[in-house]
């Protein structure tokens, strides 16, 4: 028998093998599923936005997020099967603040909502993140506009300019080409050092199959990042897919290079939002939007800046998209935006079926930092255009109540529909700026004058293969030195003279 000093040193071997560590865990219970939201009791100290586990029955763990505190219970959004969530099932706080992956590594990837990848190509492995809420730069932090974002769309580069930085909202009725300008602008960032993010709220999947059908044709897909919260994903991620855009945006920006984020389109990222609002409970305002409707695309938008200097002088630009309806831009969500963003181009359907494309109407578009974001020899030949279409348009208005014309009413009315035609292009086709210097040069000096109407098109397609293929050298010129010199003007006006005499 073991005598009693031998079952002590037993005993005491024993006790000091027990693992005496503990661990201390914030966890609650659901209460209730509501769709993709739930409601927790006992969740204490957890902070808003926090990302949370949901441990289910199965055992599986279920990615959420915090969304509404109230004393005695929280509310979640589930970020994934939200069908496999019931009541009873243990949620437990994580103490981190939702964050999705960003950085170079995510080029030619496509990424749901919540920044996981869903086009087949592997996990991308990571360990930059960053937070997917944040507060906007503040004013001393930011740069004034005046790099020119070109788009390669001559009625966007010549009449409503874009800087890098700028917020410039794409609006207009369904088919009338909204999504075609934001992906021709991502199509002609290629070699310009802007990384792109293309943001696609509530779209079909096929949809989203051919932009990135067409991005991979163009070579695009190099240094673009692909978001898809389609029409059939979960509310929550609609909600929170521009929010991971703007982040990884913003991982760009703060290092110091240049990015561009289309939101397409926020018409359904307030929809998402206004039914998350209302599974939540909360007071309902006009359109059964809530009240905060204005503060989520605000914060959205106003992350879009260009830094200072002193924090690398990176940019994050912006081009967020709204449908109307019947071209109604004085609806809630429209006006709203409108006083967010830096201007905005009025996309028409009559335009549209009229065989005007890009639709823009160049009379309701407007962009705030307008000539500041030009190259000199832009500025030099669209200050002349943008007068000449405002007489066009004025007189266009007066001439169809009467037949009785003067020679020189007659001539603006011809030059003005030249210069309306001269600004239509192929979708997918962007053109470098030097060739639309040279369009624009060529029509408001007069040498489209005896050019039919129907054949403005074609006269400018081998005007563009003339410059190219015998001219290189003035191309050449105007792309490195950004300004029409006299000497320029000059040889610019010998050679389409020339063109135009041969051509007619």
């Amino acid at each position: 028998m073991n005598s009693s000093k031998d079952i002590l040193e037993q005993i005491k071997d024993e006790i000091e093998k027990v693992d005496t560590k503990f661990s201390k865990e914030n966890i609650g219970e659901i209460e209730g599923v509501y769709d993709s939201v739930a409601t927790v009791i006992g969740l204490m100290g957890v902070a808003n936005g926090e990302k949370v586990l949901i441990k289910t029955k199965s055992g599986k763990e279920i990615i959420a997020m915090a969304m509404d505190l109230k004393e005695d219970i929280t509310s979640i959004i589930i970020l994934g099967e939200y069908d496999k969530v019931k009541e009873g099932d243990i949620v437990r706080t994580t103490g981190e603040i939702f964050s999705t992956k960003v950085g170079k590594k995510l080029l030619g990837r496509v990424l749901n909502g919540v920044g996981e990848e869903i086009d087949e190509q592997g996990e991308i492995k990571t360990e930059e993140f960053s937070e997917i809420e944040k507060v906007a730069p503040g004013v001393i932090t930011r740069k004034g506009v005046k790099t020119p974002l070109q788009t390669g769309i001559k009625a966007i580069d010549v009449l409503i300019p874009i800087g890098r930085g700028q917020r410039e909202l794409i609006i207009g009725d369904r088919n009338t080409g909204k999504t075609t300008i934001a992906i021709d602008t991502i199509i002609n960032q290629k070699d310009k050092g802007v990384y792109c993010i293309y943001c696609a709220i509530g779209q079909k999947n096929s949809k989203v199959s051919q932009i990135v059908s067409k991005l991979k044709e163009k070579g695009a897909m190099e240094y673009t990042i692909v978001i898809n919260a389609s029409a059939s994903s979960p509310v929550t991620e609609q909600y929170l897919a521009p929010y991971t855009a703007a982040s990884i945006g913003e991982y760009f920006r703060d290092n110091g290079m240049d990015a561009l984020v289309i939101y397409d389109d926020l018409t359904k990222h307030a929809w998402a939002y206004r039914q998350l609002s209302l599974i939540l409970k909360r007071p309902s305002g006009r359109e059964a939007y809530p009240g905060d409707v204005f503060y989520l695309h605000s914060r959205l938008l106003e992350r879009a800046a260009k830094l200072n200097d002193k924090l690398g002088g990176g940019s994050l630009s912006a081009l967020p998209i709204i449908e109307t309806q019947t071209g109604d831009i004085s609806s809630y969500i429209p006006t709203n935006l409108i006083s967010i963003t830096d201007g905005q181009i009025f996309l028409e359907s009559d335009l549209f079926y009229s065989g005007i494309r890009p639709a823009i109407n160049v009379g309701a578009s407007v962009s705030r930092v307008g000539s500041n974001a030009q190259e000199k020899s832009m500025k030099k030949v669209a200050g002349s255009l943008k007068l000449e279409i405002a007489q066009f348009r004025n007189l266009a208005a007066f001439s169809q109540f009467g037949s009785d014309l003067d020679e020189s009413t007659k001539k603006i009315l011809a030059r003005g529909e030249r210069l309306t035609r001269i600004l239509t292009q192929k979708p997918y086709s962007p053109i470098p700026l030097e060739l639309q210097v040279v369009s624009v040069f060529a029509v408001t000096n007069g040498f489209a004058d005896n050019i039919d109407l129907v054949k403005i098109s074609e006269f400018e397609e081998k005007l563009h293969e003339h410059f190219k293929t015998l001219h290189k050298k003035v191309l050449e010129e105007l792309k490195e030195k950004k300004d029409l010199t006299d000497e320029i003007k000059d040889e610019l006006m010998k050679i389409i003279s020339e063109f135009s005499k041969n051509y007619v």
